[in-house]
């Protein structure tokens, strides 16, 4: 096994290993890098990666509201739905009018809900000082 492998390996088991509030969180801080690399791009060159790199933070926006249990929490659940649904319609309206504003309102809400998964992070595991 090389380098490359043994790390991918190691990133691999971290990753199914790691409690769901831990997946959460790096699911979010993935969509809003993604969100910032579509932000990076000209939204009215259509040879950018402008559309490529929104479409992908909504594909975790999409995973994150299908992974939703609305028989837990039922509130919580459903106000999430409803800001997952606000995201993916502000990413649809960007990559279909090319507009890099409305993505900065989806970014918004997601950085807002990731703040929120830190602090609960940070409760569920009280040794910890800081999230990574």
């Amino acid at each position: 096994m090389n380098a490359y492998e043994a790390a991918r390996a190691y990133t691999v088991n971290s990753i199914e290993s790691a409690p769901p509030v831990k997946i959460t969180r790096l699911l979010y801080e993935g969509a809003i890098r993604f969100l910032d690399r579509a932000l990076l791009c000209e939204p009215g060159d259509p040879r950018s990666q402008f559309t490529h790199w929104a479409l992908r933070a909504d594909a975790i926006v999409v995973e994150l509201r299908c992974a939703l249990d609305h028989e837990v929490g039922t509130t919580t659940s459903k106000d999430l739905e409803r800001l997952y649904l606000y995201c993916e319609e502000r990413i649809h309206t960007a990559t279909s009018q090319r507009d890099g504003a409305a993505l900065h309102e989806a970014r918004k809400v997601l950085s807002t809900l990731l703040d929120g998964w830190k602090q609960v992070e940070l409760q569920a595991n009280p040794g910890a000082t800081r999230v990574s």
